[in-house]
């Protein structure tokens, strides 16, 4: 792997839907900012061949996606692992080694976030075994899974963050922080990503700004707060360190840099971008390849 800025195209189908157009748009702005990697969302249905290919027409290759569940009691594990292992072979036909791994939609949490809200002893035990077993089928295929939190989930505070990698241990998942949500609900990025230095594979660079922080104080629920133009921040125009969640990554680290802003803070989604893009080529241009 090599260490690239990449980006993920997240809020031109949030609300649009992930339609081929969409996608091309998307592809187009990337390719006039300069990006070079974009998060590999292969479409229902079409090879991972003929994605590679309708990227690579952008001048784009394909970066670390991520596999989703909520992994409670309300999914058919048998069903999940089995989307897992036909994800895993997708990813690994593009060329990746590694994914990663959210839990998300627990309605309690998408309706109260970023505060652990309803937590379940023995929901977390399940998920946590749940995890389990999803990461065992995606090593099975080649594909390293990377923990990587997300408001919404069963693994939303620090705690049950710790608490599944420090259960499942390295060899089963590493870490894939997403430095926006993870500092949402109430996290401290860089002490985290100091902590498993060793395991992080992965991560999304995103900012916050501090007007629905402390999330204990802020009213709405999830989208509503997501898509406020007020949560999301372009990175360096918020209140985190980045420098020092940089900083804090192991000299050997391998992964790309993604660059997500769910819900763009300024006029448009290419704007937002853009803004991204130049941040990140002043402040990792040093250490990456494009």
């Amino acid at each position: 792997m090599t260490r690239r800025i990449a980006a993920n195209p997240i809020p031109y189908w949030s609300q649009a839907g992930k339609t081929r157009e969409v996608f091309e748009q998307a592809f187009t702005d990337f390719r006039e900012i300069g990006f070079t990697a974009v998060k590999a969302d292969v479409p229902e249905g079409m090879p991972a061949a003929e994605y590679a290919r309708w990227i690579d027409g952008f001048g784009l290759s394909p970066s670390i996606s991520l596999f989703s569940s909520a992994l409670d009691e309300t999914v058919d594990m048998a069903q999940v692992l089995d989307q897992a292992r036909r994800f895993a072979a997708t990813q690994a036909e593009l060329g990746l080694d590694r994914t990663m791994l959210s839990s998300m939609a627990v309605p309690a949490r998408m309706a109260r976030p970023a505060v652990g809200a309803g937590f379940d002893r023995g929901r977390f035990d399940r998920a946590v075994e749940n995890a389990g077993r999803v990461c065992e089928v995606l090593l099975s295929e080649g594909i390293r899974p990377l923990h990587h939190s997300h408001v919404g989930g069963v693994f939303e505070t620090e705690e049950e963050v710790t608490t599944l990698l420090d259960t499942l241990g390295p060899d089963l998942l590493g870490f894939g922080p997403d430095t926006g949500h993870l500092r949402w609900a109430g996290a401290d990025p860089v002490a985290l990503v100091r902590r498993y230095a060793d395991r992080v594979g992965g991560i999304h660079l995103k900012d916050v700004y501090p007007d629905h922080l402390p999330a204990q104080d802020a009213t709405g629920g999830y989208r509503e707060l997501s898509g406020s133009g007020r949560l999301w921040a372009e990175p360096g125009r918020g209140v985190l360190d980045l420098g020092a969640v940089l900083a804090a990554l192991p000299d050997d680290y391998d992964g790309d840099f993604m660059i997500e802003v769910d819900h763009p803070s300024v006029g448009s989604v290419a704007l937002s971008h853009r803004l991204s893009f130049e941040w990140a080529r002043e402040v990792l241009g040093a250490v990456t390849v494009a």
